[in-house]
This record gives C-alpha cells, sequence and structure tokens, in this order.
C-alpha cells in the first residue's frame, strides 16, 4: 500500500517519516557533536559537510511530505476532540520548526556568498549574502529551532508511545506498517 488510506499511513507516508526521524536526530548530534570541535580536528571540516549534505536533502524530503500531505488522503485521527486538536497543532509546529531550522542552516552556510555542495553532487548557490549580521543571528535561530524541535520530536514520540502502551490504539501502529 503505497497511498494513504482514511484509516491508514502508506509506505511513502511511513518511509518520510522515519527517515526524517533519523535525519533530524542525527543531524541534532552532529551540530552539537560540532561545537566541541578544535580547527586541527579532520572533522571540523567533514563534520559540517555531512549536516549541510543531510540536511538540504532533509529540505527537499520535507517539501516533498508537504506535497504528500496536502494532495494525499490523510487517516482519520484517533483520540479526543482535544488530543486532536493538540496533533494538529503538534505536528504544524513540527513542520514550522523543521522548515526554519533547514532555512536558518541554508543562510549561515551562504552568509558569505558561497554555494552549499550536497555531497559533491551538486552545489546549492547563495541567494540572499545582504542581511546585517546574517550568520550570526541565522546561528542563533537555527540552534533554538533545532533544539525546539527536538524537544517537539520528543514529545510527539512519548504521545505515539502513549497512544499504543496506555490507550492501546493503532496510532503508533499506523506509522510502523501500512494497515489494510
Amino acid at each position: 500500500m503505497l497511498k494513504n488510506s482514511k484509516h491508514s499511513y502508506g509506505w511513502l507516508a511511513v518511509a518520510i517519516h522515519w527517515l526524517s526521524a533519523i535525519a533530524i536526530i542525527g543531524l541534532f548530534a552532529l551540530g552539537y557533536w560540532m561545537l566541541t570541535l578544535s580547527y586541527y580536528d579532520p572533522w571540523y571540516r567533514l563534520g559540517p559537510w555531512w549536516h549541510k549534505s543531510i540536511g538540504l536533502i532533509l529540505l527537499l524530503i520535507t517539501l516533498v511530505r508537504l506535497v504528500w500531505r496536502w494532495v494525499s488522503v490523510r487517516p482519520e485521527l484517533i483520540g479526543s476532540r482535544y488530543e486532536n486538536y493538540s496533533a494538529q497543532m503538534g505536528h504544524a509546529l513540527l513542520y514550522a520548526l523543521l522548515v526554519v531550522t533547514m532555512i536558518s542552516g541554508y543562510l549561515i552556510s551562504t552568509a558569505d556568498g558561497s554555494g552549499i555542495s550536497v555531497f559533491d553532487w551538486f552545489e546549492v548557490p547563495a541567494l540572499i549574502t545582504t542581511i546585517p549580521e546574517q550568520e550570526e543571528i541565522a546561528g542563533d535561530v537555527h540552534w533554538y529551532t533545532a533544539l525546539s524541535l527536538v524537544i517537539l520530536a520528543s514529545v510527539h514520540a512519548l504521545a505515539a508511545l502513549r497512544h499504543h502502551f496506555w490507550d492501546k490504539d493503532a496510532t503508533l501502529k499506523r506509522m510502523l506498517k501500512p494497515q489494510k
């Protein structure tokens, strides 16, 4: 089942969800670790190369995910009206934090006018370089939105576990394997 149904997510949504989750956790861990590197550490240049490349691929995946979410059927939410409203607001905030985190990362990396190489496959050009103190402001935004994203994603995961173990409903199962 590639597409979503009224009762379950399809394989495309499931794959994008878990790839995004792994990328977000990995990017946050790598970014946090990069803060500890000295100039002479071999990872001082390699870490940012990986971080930027994965981040831009995640941006592309997120844009595909948003389009898919817009054009595809979404499974009906399970739970009370309050839980459904909270889930909708939580998902909207997760998407907003994802996009702002990635755009601010782009603005940090391109502040000097140079593009970003994505795994040496292609280069994303610098489009905006004229914001005063761009690198510093974007750096602060990037840090705080990334931290907020990881915290909210943790709450999201705990809510899914609560649905699975406490409520014993299919919320988590729908994101693990498409149900017919």
